[in-house]
């Protein structure tokens, strides 16, 4: 099997059964650019690694790695320090990366500025072509490739040549391992925010109290407060926190 688009059917995911079979034929595909492993977080925040209809762990059941090997996609702090997902946070498109830099197809200030330092061992690879894919309610999981030979750190040239379509198979694998694999969001389906109500929540989601929020809006404490009050209903949120999160997730503020 190769990694063309002809064969992007053989990683979707419609049931938890197929689960194992997407991730053997992504792990395939993959081998056709260079002889590599795959590394897969469906979301780059949590701890739980990506496991099978069986419970079984793909990353070491069926993407190869050891079981002792650790890893961004296995270990929540490492998750937060690593380079890797911090890229995926600051870019959507899939990128290569090694010690000397993160490359990307487009100019990427954010990815300029991330720290590199002891690359190896804070990432667990000494190269690697990363797919971030950015998911439904500000999830973000992600798909990597990199080489079993340690000294090749090199991948400028597969990164041209696969890169776009690498990244399509990690949308369409992840995609499809969230929707069946993970619980649904708690999201009311269709909560029709007042315009009042958007502008309270979008001063909050920028740290003003009651008080600054009346000043600005030329409205008494209370009145924000009800607003409030009634968004907070409307989005099934037990707190401003929380509004102001699902809010964002659908769009009403603009998130940062």
């Amino acid at each position: 099997m190769r990694l063309a688009l002809e064969y992007l059917h053989t990683v979707r995911i419609r049931a938890p059964s197929d689960v194992r079979r997407a991730a053997e034929s992504l792990r395939d595909a993959a081998s056709s650019v260079f002889d590599g492993l795959i590394g897969a977080s469906h979301n780059i925040a949590s701890g739980r690694p990506m496991v099978d209809a069986d419970g079984n762990v793909l990353v070491t059941d069926v993407f190869g790695w050891p079981g002792n090997s650790g890893g961004w996609w296995l270990t929540p702090r490492t998750a937060f320090d690593s380079p890797l997902p911090m890229a995926c946070r600051y870019e959507s498109e899939p990128f290569w990366c090694n010690e000397e830099g993160i490359h990307s197809t487009r100019p990427n200030s954010f990815l300029k500025g991330i720290d590199l330092t002891d690359f190896e061992r804070r990432t667990m690879v000494t190269a690697a072509i990363v797919a971030p894919v950015h998911l439904p309610f500000g999830q973000i999981g992600a798909v990597l490739l990199s080489p079993r030979d340690r000294t090749y750190t090199d991948l400028a040239q597969e990164f041209e040549d696969h890169g776009a379509v690498f990244g399509l198979f990690a949308r369409t694998f992840l995609a499809g391992y969230v929707a069946v694999m993970t619980p649904a969001q708690r999201l009311p389906a269709r909560p029709q925010l007042l315009k009042r109500e958007v502008e309270c929540l979008r001063w909050v989601a920028q740290g003003k109290s009651d008080n600054e929020i009346g000043i600005l809006l030329s409205i008494t404490r209370s009145t924000v407060r009800f607003h409030i009050t009634r968004a907070m209903v409307k989005l099934d949120a037990v707190n401003r926190a929380q509004a102001t999160l699902k809010a964002t997730q659908l769009g009403y503020i603009k998130s940062a």
